[in-house]
C-alpha cells in the first residue's frame, strides 16, 4: 500500500509540476527574447538621437563613436546618409529595407535576432542595426529553468515523503492487524490487536479482538466441559472394575478387566486431550533432552518386564516447534502404546535423528506383531482392543509443529511409528 501510494503521488505530482514547468519555461524564454529585443531597440534609439544632434554629420563626435560597436544589448552599427558607416561594417540587405520602409524591423533566426531602427534626418534617413547574439537573446533562461526544475524536484521529494508518512500511518495498523491475525491463527488467542489507525481499521481490529476473546472463552468452556465429563466417567469405570472382582469365572473376569483397563486408557486420553493447550507450536524444546528424560522414566518398567530398551540420541541440541510438555506427552503415548499392545520381553528402540530440511524425526520400533490396521491414525480407531486416541494425540502434535506421523513395519518385526517434528522458528 505504501509503495502504491508513493507511486501514485509521484506520478500525480510529476504531472502537475510538468504542467506548470513546461509552459513557464516557454514563457521565460519569450520574456528573455522580448527583453533582449527591447534593449537592442533602446540602444539603437539612443545612438540615432546622438547622431541627429551631431552638428557635422560628416564628422561624428567621439561620444557617437563610443556608442557604436559591442555593448550589453548587442553589436550596433550606424548607417548614415551617403553610405557613411560608423561601427563594424556589415553588408546586410535589411538595412536598405528598413531605410526604404522607414519603420522598425526585427528578424529572429537560429537563436539570435537583428533589430533595424530607421530615423529621418535633414540629410537623409539613418539606420541603426543591432545584432543580438544567442547569449544575450536567451540570457538567464537556462539558469532560471534549472532553478525551476530544482524546485519541482524538491516539491516531488516533499510530496513523496508526505505520501510515505501518510501511507505508513495507514499501513502500519493494517500490518499489525495481519501479524496479530496470523498469531491468532497459530493459536495465540491471548494476542490483541492495537486499536489505532483509520476508523475502518480500528473497527476491524475491535471486531477481531472480540472474536478472539469469544473463541478463547468458548474453547475454555469446551475443555472444561469435556474434562468434567471425563471425570464423571471415572466413577462408573471404577465401579465396573470392582464388579469384575466378584465374577466367579476367572476367564470372563480377566476379559472384563482388560476391557475396563482399555476404557480407563480411553478416559485418560480424553482428559489429557481436553487439557491440552490450544496454542500449537508456540514454543520450542530440545527434542533429544526431552526424549532422553522420558525414556529414562520408562526404563524402570522395561527392566521389570524384561524388555530390551535401546535409545539413540543426537550429540547436539535439536530444537523442534513443540513445547517440552507436549513432546513429553507424545513420547509417553508412543512408549505406552508398545507396553500396552505387546507381550512382556518384546524389545523396544527409540531413535532421534535430524533431517536435511531441519525437521527432527522420532522413531519408535518394537518387536511385536505390528499394527493391527495401517489406517489407525487416519480413522482414530483401530478396532479390537484399541481406541487410537493416543495415536491421534501424537498425530495432532506432529501436525501442529509442521510435521507428520508415519506408520510402518519395524526391522524388529513389529510396529514402526515415526513422528516428524517441524524445526523451531528462530
Amino acid at each position: 500500500m505504501r509503495r502504491r501510494l508513493s507511486v501514485l503521488v509521484a506520478v500525480t505530482t510529476s504531472a502537475v509540476v510538468l504542467a506548470f514547468l513546461i509552459p513557464l519555461a516557454f514563457l521565460l524564454r519569450t520574456q528573455a527574447e522580448d527583453r533582449a529585443i527591447a534593449g537592442a531597440t533602446a540602444q539603437s534609439l539612443r545612438l540615432l538621437v546622438a547622431a541627429g544632434s551631431n552638428p557635422d554629420p560628416k564628422k561624428p563626435s567621439a561620444y557617437l563613436r563610443g556608442q557604436v560597436g559591442e555593448s550589453a544589448a548587442g553589436m550596433t552599427t550606424l548607417y548614415l546618409p551617403g553610405n557613411q558607416v560608423i561601427g563594424p561594417p556589415v553588408v546586410d540587405p535589411g538595412v536598405e529595407e528598413a531605410r526604404t520602409q522607414a519603420h522598425d524591423i526585427t528578424r529572429v533566426s537560429d537563436g539570435r535576432a537583428v533589430v533595424y531602427v530607421p530615423a529621418v534626418a535633414a540629410s537623409g534617413t539613418m539606420v541603426a542595426r543591432t545584432e543580438v547574439t544567442r547569449e544575450v537573446f536567451h540570457h538567464g533562461v537556462a539558469q532560471t529553468t534549472a532553478i525551476l526544475a530544482g524546485l519541482g524536484m524538491l516539491l516531488l521529494v516533499i510530496a513523496m515523503y508526505a505520501a510515505d508518512r501518510v501511507g505508513r500511518r495507514v499501513s502500519a495498523p493494517i500490518q499489525d492487524l495481519a501479524v496479530a491475525a496470523k498469531k491468532m491463527r497459530d493459536g495465540h488467542l491471548e494476542v490483541r490487536i492495537p486499536e489505532r489507525g483509520p476508523p475502518e481499521v480500528v473497527a476491524l481490529g475491535t471486531a477481531l479482538n472480540q472474536l478472539a476473546a469469544r473463541v478463547q472463552k468458548l474453547l475454555a468452556t469446551e475443555r472444561d466441559a469435556v474434562a468434567d465429563l471425563s471425570h464423571r466417567l471415572r466413577t462408573p469405570v471404577t465401579a465396573l472394575r470392582l464388579d469384575t472382582d466378584s465374577i466367579a469365572d476367572p476367564e470372563l473376569a480377566e476379559q472384563l478387566r482388560a476391557h475396563v483397563t482399555q476404557l480407563e486408557r480411553t478416559v485418560d486420553a480424553i482428559v489429557h486431550d481436553a487439557r491440552r493447550p490450544t496454542r500449537a507450536g508456540a514454543n520450542s524444546c530440545d527434542v533429544g533432552q526431552v526424549v532422553g528424560e522420558r525414556v529414562a522414566f520408562w526404563s524402570a518398567l522395561a527392566e521389570e518386564q524384561g524388555r530390551e530398551l535401546t535409545m539413540a540420541l543426537p550429540d547436539r541440541p535439536l530444537r523442534a516447534r513443540l513445547d517440552s510438555a507436549e513432546l513429553s506427552d507424545v513420547v509417553d503415548v508412543l512408549i505406552d502404546n508398545v507396553f500396552a499392545h505387546t507381550e512382556e520381553g518384546v524389545p523396544l528402540e527409540v531413535w532421534v535423528v535430524p533431517r536435511a530440511d531441519g525437521a527432527v524425526v522420532i522413531t519408535v520400533e518394537d518387536g511385536g506383531t505390528g499394527l493391527p490396521q495401517a489406517d489407525i491414525v487416519s480413522r482414530g480407531s483401530s478396532g479390537a482392543g484399541s481406541t487410537g486416541l493416543g495415536m491421534d494425540i501424537a498425530r495432532r502434535a506432529a501436525n501442529a509443529s509442521g510435521g507428520s506421523l508415519e506408520l510402518g513395519r519395524s526391522r524388529l518385526g513389529g510396529a514402526l511409528i515415526r513422528v516428524v517434528l517441524g524445526p523451531a522458528e528462530h
